[in-house]
């Protein structure tokens, strides 16, 4: 999976801080799916991964109860975001590994195809291929990360 987020929330997701990521919709992804952290302007880049550990779906409010100490984001914020939603998935997210060097979106283009998210996507076989060879760098846990995905 292929996961959108400001660079903020990349930075914390990455450092162990928020360990849970919200969206507005229903994700249906099972524990132990590999996502992909692409950080949004101004960082435009694939910048690390995780695991989904679980999937929480309710209304707004269920998923605000249960993960508002883990989602690095204000009540406020959260309430703003979820602003006519009637579905949410809150994304327990484990195992952070942070890429030495990021895949930026200028390389994921050359390399194909690529646009990025608005929230998130599933990437297939060929999503794959078309970053790891994007990925020039010899960061070994991005290559390691990007090939095995991509069996």
């Amino acid at each position: 999976m292929l996961l959108s987020v400001h660079p903020r929330f990349a930075t914390a997701i990455l450092a162990g801080d928020k360990t849970v990521e919200v969206r507005r919709q229903r994700v249906a992804a099972p524990p132990g799916t590999a996502v992909l952290l692409y950080a949004t302007a101004p960082t435009k880049a694939i910048v690390g991964m995780a695991r989904i550990a679980s999937v929480h779906v309710a209304t707004p409010t269920e998923v605000w109860s249960a993960s508002r100490n883990r989602a690095g984001i204000s009540r406020r914020e959260y309430d703003t975001y979820m602003d006519g939603a009637v579905q949410a998935s809150g994304l327990t997210l484990e195992a952070p590994i942070t890429f030495g060097t990021p895949v930026p979106l200028t390389a994921l283009r050359a390399a194909g195809a690529f646009h990025p998210p608005q929230s998130y996507r599933y990437l297939r076989p060929e999503d794959l291929r078309r970053m790891t060879a994007a990925a020039t760098s010899t960061d070994a846990p991005l290559r390691t990360a990007l090939e095995s995905m991509a069996l």
